[in-house]
């Protein structure tokens, strides 16, 4: 019975060609658009999550203390060299800390040849690269040994790296910074960019201790910005940032009326915050395409309000040779679900094509999910049941004898 129903159905859509393809088409901007909007949302989400995957997992920041100039302007955090190496190997040793990396950081000129690349140097630990996920590309990471020994060694990112080498492999190479030299022991892979959007592989990495004696130099020997801390898990966290906070007061001998001179942040609490914002703009995106879809859902209850006008003596005809109101009922109602999933179908196929398009010329990350697409079709067919139902329940309810009548 539902195929021999069906088969009408269809021939009815087909009857009307023309006003069946304009009804669809509300449905078919409708879906396109909301499909493109979750793909761009999903995109920007699917983006933020890979970059603070390369930032490293489970993070803690603790910044050095801030000051007041004689004019009374207050700097931020960071300006008052207040932690030193020191500090980080003691905050090394506390429960629940998986890796920690002083950094010390400024902008160096580095020569190779003829060439030469201004860009950011680092100092940092090497227990660094696996606190914040980087891999080599080439060559090797530098040790604890050159740490302590502050060694001429440095590792580059891939932007730096292509700057100065070009296509060539840039380990073992002799690179100079400040007219000494430097050995590149590795190069590391690509990460793209950060959160705040920084190229990540416009850097070089040196040993801590190199940064400070040979190349920023400082007035108080040892000291660093900030320092960063890895938890051995997000549980962790909390009970953490108290630990390395009460720690730090205690090797900074601060009184319990003195402020501290540091600042603890959780960088993870920072990173959820823009996996939400992002989750917020997928859904929003999603939600504004769909009012198009309440729109094509109007088209098709208008346009099944007029089909069941015109076919009013077919129904009485329908009821006076034994058709129940249901069957009339559920043969309006698969039409106006019909009109509303063939849409669908036309409407997903259009948002590929447009986010396929888009993406190639605008270059954003688009990522089309089948999750997107199937809730798509569920959301058409609800709408088709949702918008097709008065018209159905209209037509099940006409009289025989008065739809016969009809003229």
């Amino acid at each position: 019975m539902i195929v021999a129903m069906l088969i009408e159905v269809w021939q009815a859509l087909l009857a009307n060609r023309l006003r069946t393809l304009l009804t669809m088409l509300g449905m078919v901007i409708g879906v396109g658009a909301v499909v493109l909007m979750m793909a761009i949302g999903e995109g920007t989400q699917d983006s933020i999550n890979r970059m603070i995957s390369s930032m490293g997992s489970n993070l803690l920041m603790v910044l050095s203390g801030s000051t007041t100039s004689g004019g009374g302007v207050r700097m931020g955090f960071g300006a008052l060299p207040t932690l030193t190496n020191n500090d980080a190997d003691a905050i090394s040793e506390l429960p629940g800390v998986a890796g920690v990396s002083p950094f010390a950081n400024g902008v160096v000129q580095i020569v190779y040849g003829s060439n030469n690349w201004a860009t950011i140097t680092y100092g940092v630990s090497a227990s660094f690269f696996n606190i914040q996920n980087w891999t080599l590309k080439s060559g090797m990471f530098f040790s604890n040994a050159d740490v302590r020994s502050a060694s001429r060694v440095a590792l580059i990112g891939q932007t730096a790296a292509k700057n100065l080498f070009g296509d060539e492999d840039p380990t073992g190479k002799i690179v100079r910074i400040q007219r000494n030299p430097y050995l590149i022991v590795g190069a590391l892979a690509p990460k793209g960019q950060s959160l705040d959007g920084r190229d990540q592989d416009d850097a070089l990495f040196v040993p801590v201790t190199t940064a400070q004696r040979k190349l920023f130099g400082t007035r108080f020997q040892g000291t660093v910005r900030l320092i960063i801390v890895q938890a051995e898990s997000v549980g962790v966290l909390d009970d953490l940032i108290e630990s390395i906070t009460l720690l730090l007061r205690e090797r900074h001998h601060l009184a319990k009326n003195i402020e501290n001179d540091f600042n603890v942040q959780n960088l993870t609490a920072l990173a959820n915050t823009a996996v939400q914002t992002a989750r917020i703009l997928s859904l929003t995106l999603g939600a504004i395409a769909s009012i198009s879809l309440i729109v094509g859902g109007i088209g098709i209850m208008n346009i099944m309000l007029v089909s069941v006008t015109e076919r009013t003596r077919e129904i009485g005809i329908r009821a006076a040779l034994g058709a129940r109101r249901r069957d009339i009922l559920l043969q309006f109602l698969l039409e106006a679900v019909l009109l509303s999933l063939f849409g669908c179908l036309i409407g997903v196929l259009f948002g590929v094509i447009c986010a396929i398009v888009i993406n190639a010329i605008f270059n954003l990350n688009i990522v089309l999910s089948l999750r997107s697409i199937l809730g798509a079709f569920i959301i058409a067919g609800g709408i088709g049941v949702f918008f097709g139902y008065y018209p159905a329940r209209k037509a099940a309810r006409l009289k025989p004898i008065e739809a016969l009548r009809y003229q």
